[in-house]
């Protein structure tokens, strides 16, 4: 088999459809492929969205678990030469599979190959980077990332340090090769220490600009939620620095993404629409990344009540 499509699903709901009926609309007639989804414990019964479809099978999960457990396990249950990894909210664009197989078909050395991803309304996301490194901190701290660190954009295929996951092809011999997904990681910054383990095997991390997902990010607007995305985000980034840097940088990074956050809070008080609050919540986690609760200890309340 040519291409295994490989989505999480975490209470969708009609993102799940629009996904999934997007991978049949663009997906060339002359591949071989298969439709892998893995249910992360909805209760929103986004999971009924699956049956029935052609092609399509779906691994339920009765407790919920990190990202990058969950990309391992659909990643080991793939049976495809390649392996398009997707996002409930990710829907994918004409001729995007196309472009991607494309990319990694011609270059044998790069390990993945990301799709450029669009806001709702059509607009570019950065979804392109540089691995994290002080360096990167300091262009952060400098308010200079969109030039120093942001490697998304224009017209060209070209190498890069990492690519979202929203949209990843992947190939599954070479996760294989580096120990798939480090399921210490809940979610966020999982596919960064992935990619950077790929580069430190040999392989090679390619940004495909031709190939276009919209990403629709299905993020919550209640408070709590959002905080506990804060909270796993920079947990997430500092757990990166301190696996794959010393403890001198990752707390440089600390220090520099703490400043770089606190300025934006100052800055949010007398500039509308802005919210302070948020960016200072950035601030204090990025300063202190165990303080507070993320989405690892709501999985675990979750878990709790179901079982």
């Amino acid at each position: 088999m040519e291409l295994s499509f490989c989505v999480v699903n975490t209470n969708g709901g009609p993102l799940l459809a629009r996904c999934l009926d997007a991978i049949e609309r663009t997906t060339p007639a002359d591949v071989d492929y298969e439709v892998l989804v893995l249910d992360n414990a909805s209760d929103d019964g986004s999971a009924e969205t699956v049956h029935g479809r052609k092609r399509t099978r779906l691994i339920q999960l009765e407790r919920r678990t990190g990202k990058a457990a969950n990309d391992s396990t659909l990643l080991q249950a793939a049976s495809g030469r390649f392996c398009l990894l997707l996002n409930e909210d990710a829907e994918l664009c004409d001729g995007a599979v196309d472009a991607l197989l494309v990319g990694l078909r011609a270059d044998p050395g790069a390990a993945a190959a990301g799709a450029q991803l669009l806001s709702p309304d059509g607009t570019p996301q950065p979804c392109a980077w540089r691995l994290p490194s002080v360096g990167t901190a300091l262009a952060g701290a400098a308010f200079l990332h969109r030039i120093a660190t942001v490697q998304s954009g224009g017209d060209s295929v070209r190498e890069v340090g990492w690519m979202q996951s929203s949209a990843l092809l992947v190939r599954p011999d070479a996760a294989a090769q580096v120990g798939w997904l480090d399921p210490d990681f809940f979610v966020y910054s999982d596919e960064t220490d992935f990619q950077k383990r790929l580069h430190d095997a040999g392989w090679r991390v390619l940004y495909v600009p031709q190939a276009r997902a919209i990403h629709h990010e299905q993020l919550s607007t209640d408070a709590e939620a959002a905080a506990r995305r804060i909270t796993e985000f920079h947990r997430g980034r500092d757990r990166y620095m301190r696996k794959h840097h010393s403890a001198a940088a990752a707390l440089a990074v600390r220090l520099l993404t703490a400043w770089a956050y606190s300025l934006r809070a100052l800055a949010a008080l007398v500039l509308p629409g802005r919210d302070a609050r948020r960016m200072g919540l950035h601030a204090s986690r990025a300063l202190v990344p165990s303080r507070g609760e993320g989405l690892r200890e709501a999985a675990e309340r979750f878990n709790a009540r179901a079982a």
